[in-house]
């Protein structure tokens, strides 16, 4: 057996020295709660990225807004242009910059341009008594194209997609369920009028959208802008 020695039984001076170090806080610990109890630059940069996900930030940006308004006059101006083929089926163009408003800005702010669109539109020019059923499907539009198309590149498979979505819903379902109330028809006989006026404009809505989003996301770019 080993014999003990005496020496191993003490603690060394320098142990009486460290004791103290380790039950006080360093220094440099002062320094850092302060720090650590404050916000961390990152959760700034966290807060600021859940804000970019809210769908209702762009409604405090007074820029949004303004392009908004924008949009909405537009659409007003092209709602007075239509190309009537029947009582029940006409060609109108209002749904571009609602489209416009929704890849730019959300789908909170395509629905309210849609919304001051339709609105808009009738008071200024009315035609016959107002239908409520239209201004749903005018904000439904917006809803559609930003859900869609908001925060991502407009490509044409992207663009394609939320003008079928929108011809299903809006331009068939909907707008059929309208015009039979207004004018007493039957749904079907409607939609059945209504299916090829809407499937050709597919393919020239989807074709103009492009042709106006590419050029827009580009500009938006050169600008410093997210597309």
């Amino acid at each position: 057996m080993f014999k003990n020695n005496p020496a191993d039984n003490h603690s060394h001076p320098a142990d009486y020295d460290r004791v103290p170090a380790e039950s006080h806080s360093h220094p440099a610990d002062h320094d850092r709660v302060p720090a650590e109890s404050h916000g961390h630059p990152a959760d700034h940069r966290s807060g600021s990225s859940e804000d970019s996900r809210n769908i209702f930030a762009p409604l405090r940006d007074i820029r949004v807004l303004t392009s908004a308004g924008l949009l909405s006059a537009i659409a007003i101006v092209l709602g007075f242009f239509k190309i009537p083929l029947t009582q029940i089926i006409e060609i109108r163009f209002m749904v571009l910059p609602v489209a416009a408003a929704g890849w730019l800005f959300g789908p909170v702010v395509g629905g309210l341009v849609g919304i001051v669109a339709d609105v808009g539109g009738y008071l200024i020019k009315p035609t016959g008594p107002f239908f409520p059923g239209f201004t749903i499907t005018s904000m439904l539009s917006g809803v559609i194209f930003g859900c869609v198309l908001y925060r991502r590149r407009p490509t044409l498979l992207r663009i394609f997609t939320a003008q079928v979505i929108y011809t299903l819903v809006c331009g068939l379902l909907l707008t059929s369920i309208w015009l039979s109330m207004l004018y007493g028809n039957g749904f079907i006989p409607v939609l059945t009028a209504r299916i090829l006026k809407e499937l050709v404009l597919i393919p020239v809505n989807t074709i103009m959208l492009a042709a106006l989003m590419e050029p827009v996301r580009r500009f938006r770019m050169t600008q410093g802008m997210t597309s």
